[in-house]
């Protein structure tokens, strides 16, 4: 399964914000990528259907288990909405959805039908909370994870998502001599990777991290 044809289109006001795409998943076998990706609608007649929010993907989702699903997906980069086809099955993560016996809430618990992690937002400012690697410095925490200047962003972290300028640093702050597993957008591989920082501040230098950020309107991924 992949994407079919994608048409231009205007920032959308609200989406659903692509967080994680689970390996193996119905989601993984599409061309469907975390943080670029809002889900903003599906595809049907009923021009209605591209006013949706999480309640009622929900019960799209669960109408088609089994057959395929055109989602309407916005991209940041490409400014363009795409269908994409996707089966919703819970088949895949049978093997790890054995209820435990001693759980009686377990055996309630239904597996994901798409392997998405999603939240609804607003893209325009999603878009805007991004740390642009400026500098490294010889010898940093920065440096050992492998941070590249002008060519990486900090998109978000292991724990969550990023909402302001100032999360980020909080999340820093406690994760000093912690690993702080941050998620990594390479503008030169167009990719996007795992990164372990460990701040601290006996590396040697100024800072937790040994690193200069950009943040804010002239720091956005181009």
């Amino acid at each position: 399964m992949g994407a079919g044809q994608s048409t231009a289109s205007k920032v959308p006001p609200r989406a659903l914000h692509v967080l994680r795409v689970t390996p193996s998943s119905p989601a993984s076998q599409t061309s469907i990528e975390p943080y670029f990706d809002f889900v903003v609608g599906f595809k049907d007649e009923n021009p209605a259907s591209n006013n949706i929010d999480a309640t009622e993907l929900e019960r799209i989702v669960e109408a088609h288990e089994g057959r395929s699903l055109g989602l309407l997906v916005w991209n940041s980069k490409s400014q363009n909405v795409r269908d994409v086809p996707i089966v919703p099955s819970r088949t895949w993560s049978m093997p790890y959805a054995t209820p435990d016996p001693k759980e009686p809430d377990t055996a309630e618990h239904k597996p994901s039908l798409l392997g998405l992690s999603m939240r609804m937002c607003e893209p325009e400012s999603a878009m805007e909370n991004v740390w642009h690697v400026l500098d490294v410095l010889e010898g940093s925490p920065a440096e050992s994870a492998g941070l590249v200047p002008y060519g990486d962003w900090i998109i978000g972290w292991s724990g969550g998502v990023l909402s302001t300028e100032g999360d980020f640093y909080e999340v820093v702050e406690a994760h000093i001599d912690k690993p702080l597993r941050v998620f990594v957008y390479s503008y030169d591989f167009d990719n996007i990777r795992e990164v372990v920082l460990v701040p601290n501040r006996h590396w040697g230098g100024e800072g937790l991290l040994g690193c200069v950020f950009g943040f804010g309107l002239l720091h956005r991924i181009p």
